[in-house]
């Protein structure tokens, strides 16, 4: 007991003693969910990324393939120690290159992707999947795998194993008997002579909304790039943004507008004399670029899917900024139809770079006298605008040969689209001149760029708030599981001050009964 005394009284000892103490309460301060995390960066910072397959793990898995815009999906279980799985990841990747990335060849159809199996936070995410032998490759709808799995036995599941695609051409061979299609190994990007006309097709609408988002992070894009926001343009941009904050179709974009809109008089004030200033002498000194992604980090994802045309030049932006608009305008409330028509023509003639067009587009808008009223009358106006622009490029892409042979400029709805659409069911749809039921017209308009264009993507933005839903509840469970560790902590640091408490009343104690030493 004696030595034990000593030991605790000895100065030396006993900070050392304390020290340790508040060092073991500062580490558990660390929470698991963070120790995790900076776990997971550090494998992810460490890892050589692929070309063009995207590498998944139980971290990232259900979120990717909930928000992918493609059709199908392939996961490839291997593990990073087999030698076969290494010889077979350039034939994986050949593939991958027709339907992956930027530059994908036939983008929006098939995600490819692959798990390490041989990485431990993949153990349970393989077992799901029954996987017992490397590499090994699945099929089916990327909803499919989200939360679900593979026993080997369930013919009826839609996730499917790829018996035989141990090359490149043995894989795209099993992928053209299941889309009836004839991709090849040497296709090049959007040379694609069996690409199917998406405007025959009402369902196909529903992939349009990746397409909006694409187009307005495209658009702008080229406002900051081109330093198109002036004193006498960031009006129209704020009404612009405003009309987007209410009633773009994506969820994303909403957000992202609002971010900006608050931010907006920082990065671009409304004083002459700041606004004149260098950037690098502004305030924010960042401005617009790099600063806010309007619709996610996710996009631009640098393709098109609905308005993807047969070549590289053809459709794309200018598609996806006219769906832009006709979803805005069926979105509308009555009373904000006039705004919304001047904003419109406004911001197309301030920021539109191609000059006939933006040109000819205001000038239709400068034809109209009366002001509008209704969500109708600007509905039915932006559609007979798209029609006329429709056929005047139409004339010029015949003579000149530049229109896209897969999607040449017509009348639209077609009558495939909207037979009710037609009073006069006999007409030609060539006709410059056709007898329309408008109320028809609206009807469907409404309907097409309304409920058809966010189908798809709502049933995708509600697992998508599931996900973060239960991603915040899990939070909340490991932050309730991590009190304990400094509460832990907490009662070290307490018995540490007890102990010192104590052994300083009993020397003080014995102090006081010591004998005064003789002089």
């Amino acid at each position: 007991m004696s030595s034990l005394f000593n030991l605790f009284t000895s100065p030396f000892l006993l900070l050392t003693f304390i020290s340790l103490s508040l060092s073991l309460s500062s580490a558990s301060l660390i929470t698991p969910a963070t120790g995790s995390r900076s776990l997971l960066r550090a494998i992810n910072d460490g890892v050589d990324q692929p070309d063009f397959a995207v590498d998944l793990n139980a971290t990232n898995f259900d979120e990717v393939l909930k928000d992918t815009p493609a059709t199908y999906a392939i996961v490839e279980f291997f593990a990073h120690w087999c030698p076969a799985c290494r010889n077979y990841k350039p034939q994986y990747e050949k593939v991958a290159r027709l339907f992956n990335g930027a530059n994908a060849v036939h983008p929006g159809i098939i995600l490819m992707t692959r798990v390490d199996c041989a990485n431990k936070i993949n153990t349970k995410l393989c077992d799901k999947f029954s996987v017992m032998h490397y590499p090994s490759l699945y099929w089916g709808p990327p909803s499919k795998f989200v939360g679900g799995g593979w026993d080997g036995k369930n013919d009826k599941s839609e996730i499917r194993p790829i018996e035989d695609g141990r090359t490149a051409d043995r894989l795209l061979k099993w992928i053209n008997t299941q889309l009836g299609s004839s991709y090849s190994l040497e296709d090049e990007k959007y040379e694609n002579d069996h690409l199917h006309s998406n405007m025959s097709d009402p369902i196909q609408i529903a992939r349009a909304i990746y397409d909006v988002e694409e187009a307005t992070a495209f658009a702008f894009d080229i406002i900051v790039h081109h330093k198109m926001i002036k004193p006498d343009t960031r009006a129209t941009l704020i009404k612009f943004m405003q009309l987007m904050v209410a009633h773009h179709p994506s969820r994303r974009c909403r957000r992202g507008s609002a971010d900006l809109l608050v931010n907006f008089d920082d990065l671009y004030p409304s004083n002459k004399w700041l606004a004149d200033k260098p950037e690098s002498e502004n305030s924010t000194g960042h401005g617009l670029q790099g600063k806010f992604d309007i619709c996610g980090k996710e996009v631009p994802r640098g393709y098109w899917m609905f308005c993807r045309g047969s070549k590289n030049d053809t459709r794309g932006f200018s598609c996806g900024l006219w769906v832009l608009l006709h979803s805005l305008s069926v979105r509308v409330e009555d009373g904000e139809s006039q705004m919304a028509f001047t904003t419109t023509c406004d911001f197309i003639h301030q920021f539109f770079m191609c000059d006939e067009c933006r040109e000819h587009f205001y000038n239709m808008c400068s034809r109209v006298s009366t002001p509008f009223t209704s969500t109708r009358d600007f509905v039915l106006w932006l559609w007979s605008t798209h029609n006329e622009v429709n056929m005047r490029l139409k004339k010029t892409e015949e003579s000149l040969k530049t229109g896209d042979p897969k999607f040449p400029k017509t009348i639209w709805p077609t009558k495939h689209l909207c037979s009710a659409c037609y009073n006069n069911h006999d007409q030609n749809e060539e006709s410059s001149s056709i007898d329309w039921d408008r109320d028809e017209v609206f009807k469907f308009i409404t309907n097409y760029y309304g409920n058809m264009l966010v189908s798809l993507y709502k049933e995708k933005d509600k697992q998508h708030i599931q996900m973060k839903v239960n991603a915040a509840s899990e939070e909340i469970l490991q932050s309730t599981n991590a009190l304990v560790v400094p509460v832990g902590a907490a009662l070290g640091i307490a018995v540490a001050s007890c102990l010192f408490g104590a052994l300083a009343c009993f020397w003080r104690s014995r102090q006081k009964n010591r004998k005064p030493r003789r002089r």
